[in-house]
């Protein structure tokens, strides 16, 4: 049962002062996180111009890993991130400094794929969850047992649906069942519910100004590792 800290996602540049979007500054707050308590971490390199790359995960994770040797280390394979299938893999292919591991969306066409080319270079999976049919089809890969983890990961809004969502998933997982350890978390107004309800259910979560901005007392947070300390002191409560 972890904390991860998600430094950046697809936020763009405006969304908060801290936002880390240059492999300096995502080294900067990963190490702060690592100080507050996070145990690993999740970005999203950008290339020069500040928009999300694929190509940019050598250089990114060479200046992260420097600045938080033995940390594991991960990165997202959005689909929307290269915009072409094609490209997505050749990147992945192409990689020489490899992530620890990385985030698969089930609901990307290309799923399976891209499982398949990361297991063929080594890097571990956290299966991306958001729906109930993302869980399904999940379940029905034959190789569903080799993954790192199962990331749920909720944008439901209203937090009674957004609950009921997250046992719709699990309901499927506990079926199949799938016994790779569960990471969860929402996003903007639910994230730090689900922070909470990892916390009763002994799952992993993560949190970082990928999935909000805001501290669990609606003020802004200042930083990362400001809303790493969050989370860890939810997860330290006795």
């Amino acid at each position: 049962m972890i904390v991860q800290a998600c430094l950046n996602g697809a936020r763009p540049s405006d969304f908060h002062p801290g936002l880390p979007l240059t492999p300096e500054a995502m080294a900067a707050d990963a190490l702060a996180c690592i100080k507050a308590g996070a145990a690993e971490l999740h970005i999203h390199p950008r290339n020069g111009d500040h928009a999300e790359s694929l190509l940019a995960v050598d250089s990114t994770l060479a200046v992260v890993r420097a600045a938080c040797p033995g940390t594991l280390v991960g990165v997202s394979t959005g689909a929307w991130i290269e915009n072409d299938i094609e490209k997505t893999r050749a990147c992945i292919s192409n990689w020489s400094v490899l992530p620890d591991y990385a985030s698969v969306n089930l609901s990307e066409p290309d799923a399976p794929r891209v499982m398949e080319l990361l297991r063929s270079i080594g890097v571990g999976i956290e299966a991306g969850l958001a729906t109930v049919a993302d869980a399904e089809r999940l379940v029905a890969l034959a190789d569903h047992q080799k993954v790192l983890r199962v990331l749920i990961e909720i944008e439901e809004q209203e937090r009674s649906a957004a609950y009921a969502l997250a046992e719709g998933i699990v309901a499927v997982l506990a079926r199949a069942p799938v016994t790779r350890s569960i990471l969860l978390h929402g996003f903007d107004a639910t994230a730090w519910d689900f922070v909470r309800l990892a916390r009763q259910r002994n799952y992993s979560t993560r949190i970082g100004l990928e999935d909000c901005r805001h501290m669990p007392d609606g003020t802004l947070a200042a930083d990362n590792a400001a809303l790493v300390a969050g989370a860890v002191a939810i997860f330290r409560r006795i």
